[in-house]
């Protein structure tokens, strides 16, 4: 089983709008054949709190417009690490020292990458 079409869609959007906020070392992982519970992965990261927290209002937004809202946000007090899961799409938006220190990528790395737009990496990379 492979991620549906919709969820790459939702996890596309997500990354374009973190990679808008500057959001560094977005991936998408393909999830679907190692869990029940959602499709993809969205990682990605900034260097400070405040940073964490534009990411995440921006992904919001954006899929708002596609009238989509999350199910379950944790952790944005601490604006080191907030989870928002749209079921199909699970995006973690962490803060570098926590996106090191945890290694999402590196437990999941079995897991397929689902190509980005190359807007997404170009924006990603610049920041």
């Amino acid at each position: 089983m492979t991620a549906t079409p919709r969820a790459v869609e939702i996890a596309t959007a997500a990354a374009a709008a973190a990679a808008d906020k500057l959001a560094v070392d977005i991936v998408a992982l393909d999830v679907s054949d190692t869990l029940v519970i959602t499709d993809v992965f969205l990682l990605c990261s900034a260097p400070n709190e405040r940073q964490v927290k534009a990411i995440v209002d921006a992904i919001e937004e954006r899929l708002d417009r596609m009238d989509i809202d999350p199910i379950r946000r944790e952790g944005e007090r601490d604006g080191r690490w907030v989870l928002l899961d749209y079921l199909d799409v699970v995006v973690h938006v962490q803060h570098e020292e926590e996106r090191e220190y945890y290694g999402l990528q590196r437990l999941w790395k079995d897991c397929p990458p689902i190509p980005l737009p190359e807007s997404v990496r170009a924006a990603a990379a610049r920041a």
